[in-house]
């Protein structure tokens, strides 16, 4: 690059002083990292860009590829992540949550593979599963991760090349034994991928259970603050990143430098955050159990969940997610949720405010009633985000909103 002397010197008209990169002016380092907000970066030479494009040294090329401000946050999500080990993990920032599931699952399945997974999924990677996957010729098997003897003779009779988990699941809080997904793991010969979005590092570490991928969609509690998307995909090999990475220059699927710098600055307060969520989530859970408009809550820090024991072993605390059935279905739920006026209505969750979301007719709108329901995903079923207010207050909000 050009800096102020040569162009001075080469007598540079108007016109082409407005259109050239100037001098950066960067003399010293920034205390806080900077938004690399450029599409793509200058080679010195042909020489140098030939080695950067054949990986013979570093270097950035294209934004879709690679960034630095995504490879500084990206390294801090590794780090994070890979704590409990002496070797590094690596991470690839994808543009949401989503595009880090279609991520993975394009790079490990093929026309011909087998994925097993649960029914209680998110719905938009349900959908994905049923609509895009199966049309490509992938076999999608469906079990209840808790019925082990079921589970071991799925993987009896069929290949399986992913076992895809939740745990917590979305929106019904479930738990799957991460100990057990490792025995089968271990006994068939297959790769294991885990959302573990509504957990995070901070409460739960499932390369303790040799995960092959860890998944997030970063918009949520590792961010924090609802101002951006981004996903992420973990992985301790490095076969896996380079095959995670070509699927993900080549779908286009990347994260922007600005998502990725907020997500940044979320993480700065993320350990102080979960402690308050966690703090709220089991005492509003305690106060809905009691409630006698409830008819169950879903939250693993309740001794009456199915899946305390299972969280207690594997999990640190029991997160900030919660879900509750209210007595009437369908309508009393519609009227609690326009009943709140502390609590919003949005379709989203980790942020520092309490967030909610009626499933039935959100994020499992498109999954039918009949599916939905048979693994408890009915219409009176409320999905809480508990956020970092005052627990008295949500309390009190969500007691006048029931009624």
């Amino acid at each position: 690059m050009l800096n102020d002397k040569d162009m001075k010197t080469d007598n540079l008209k108007f016109n082409s002083i407005c259109a050239r990169e100037w001098d950066h002016c960067s003399l010293n380092e920034p205390h806080v990292l900077p938004i690399h907000n450029s599409s793509a970066f200058v080679f010195e030479n042909i020489e140098q860009g030939i080695e950067i494009f054949m990986k013979e040294r570093p270097g950035y090329v294209y934004s879709r590829y690679n960034n630095p401000t995504l490879a500084s946050v990206a390294g801090k999500l590794a780090a994070l992540e890979s704590i409990d080990f002496e070797e590094d993990a690596y991470c690839i920032l994808t543009g949401s949550g989503m595009g880090a599931i279609s991520t993975t699952l394009y790079t490990c399945l093929e026309n011909g593979s087998t994925i097993l997974t649960h029914g209680d999924l998110y719905g938009g990677t349900t959908e994905l599963i049923q609509k895009v996957l199966k049309k490509f010729g992938v076999n999608v098997l469906l079990t209840n991760f808790k019925d082990k003897e079921k589970t071991t003779a799925i993987l009896e009779q069929n290949k399986v090349d992913l076992i895809y988990c939740e745990s917590p699941s979305n929106p019904l809080i479930s738990c799957v034994d991460l100990s057990f997904i490792q025995s089968l793991k271990n006994a068939y010969n297959c790769k294991i991928a885990i959302d573990n979005t509504f957990a995070s590092p901070y409460l739960q570490r499932p390369f303790n259970f040799d995960f092959d991928f860890i998944i997030y969609s970063t918009t949520k509690f590792l961010n924090g603050m609802g101002n951006a998307l981004g996903g992420a995909v973990i992985c301790k090999s490095q076969d896996h990143f380079d095959a995670i990475w070509t699927t993900l220059k080549l779908s286009g699927a990347y994260c922007s430098p600005t998502d990725a710098w907020h997500l940044h600055n979320g993480l700065k307060t993320f350990p102080i955050r979960m402690d308050k969520h966690c703090a709220n989530a089991q005492g509003l859970a305690e106060f809905l159990e009691s409630h006698p408009k409830v008819e169950k809550v879903n939250y693993p820090g309740l001794e009456s969940h199915e899946s305390h024991q299972i969280a207690k072993s594997q999990m640190s605390a029991y997160g900030g997610m919660l879900s509750f059935e209210v007595q009437g279905g369908m309508e009393n739920a519609l009227k609690f949720m326009n009943g709140v006026k502390m609590a919003t209505l949005a379709p989203t969750l980790g942020n520092v405010d309490t967030l909610l979301l009626h499933p039935a007719t959100a994020s499992h709108l498109n999954i039918p009633k009949e599916q939905r329901e048979s693994v408890g995903i009915r219409d009176g079923l409320i999905r809480v985000s508990v956020g970092i207010e005052e627990l008295d207050d949500l309390i009190k909000d969500f007691d006048q909103a029931i009624g």
